[in-house]
């Protein structure tokens, strides 16, 4: 069964996430899906691009699939695994993709919806950021990706306490730019991507790589870099980190030690 669908209506294409029973987590299999999709469109040319859920569900994205973690000893999320690889496609993809959210969006299913240029949610939707109830690392790159996109401030709250932030406090803050009843988002989401690829292509591409750049111009010395990568380390050689994915299994909750 395909977990991911893609679809071209003229200049803008549509890719759909697909796999209620795991609540769209972000496995290897679904991640190829929406890579795959995304590089079709990409030679297609098209000009704006929408990434959303099927119609209808809970849960946009259960975030990183679990059952996917390693165990322990080495990086869960590191440069090469497949949720880093779907994220540098949606910021280096040539023409704007617009985020179409419905339900929950959780752990690092956010990263993958701020990584895209714009959002629009109806007004159920929820980000939560979990990996501190699983004691999990949360990547470097991810929290760059979702520190350019938030006041600082709430990303702090969110890692520490991860605790959901409501659509409402996400789009006074800048975060979401469209909060559309659920009738009428697919409808509004369209036109827009409409507007936008009746636009100069080579122009809003530019546009697009350029705040990309920008936003990674941010300079670290080697100490500074190993530091954080040792930071990591730490944790997913923790115990805490194999109790956190030994709960999460048995469906429990897990007793931090901090060690």
């Amino acid at each position: 069964m395909a977990l991911v669908s893609v679809i071209t209506d003229g200049a803008v294409g549509t890719v759909m996430l697909d796999h209620p029973e795991k609540r769209n987590a972000l496995g290897e299999a679904l991640i190829a899906g929406l890579v795959d999709g995304l590089d079709r469109l990409r030679a297609g040319a098209v000009r704006a691009v929408v990434l959303r859920a099927a119609p209808g569900t809970k849960v946009w994205s259960a975030g990183h699939d679990i059952d996917e973690l390693p165990s322990s000893r080495r990086d869960p999320l590191g440069w090469s695994e497949p949720l880093r690889l779907l994220v540098r496609r949606l910021q280096e993809f040539p023409a704007p993709v617009i985020a179409q959210l419905e339900g929950g969006v959780w752990g690092g299913a956010c990263e993958v919806v701020f990584a895209c240029d714009l959002i629009h949610a109806t007004p159920d939707v929820t980000f939560a950021l979990t990996p501190a109830r699983l004691g999990v690392p949360y990547g470097l790159f991810g929290l760059k990706t979702l520190a350019s996109a938030m006041p600082r401030s709430l990303l702090r709250e969110m890692a520490f306490t991860a605790r959901p932030v409501g659509v409402e406090r996400a789009w006074q803050l800048g975060l979401v730019n469209h909060v559309v009843p659920v009738d009428r988002i697919a409808g509004f989401t369209a036109d827009l991507a409409r507007t936008i690829a009746t636009n100069a292509p080579l122009a809003v591409a530019a546009m697009k790589e350029q705040l990309r750049i920008l936003d990674d111009a941010i300079g670290l010395g080697p100490g500074q870099f190993e530091r954080l990568q040792e930071l990591r380390r730490t944790v997913g050689e923790s115990g805490d980190y194999r109790e956190g994915l030994a709960a999460f299994a048995a469906k429990r909750a897990p007793v931090f030690l901090g060690t």
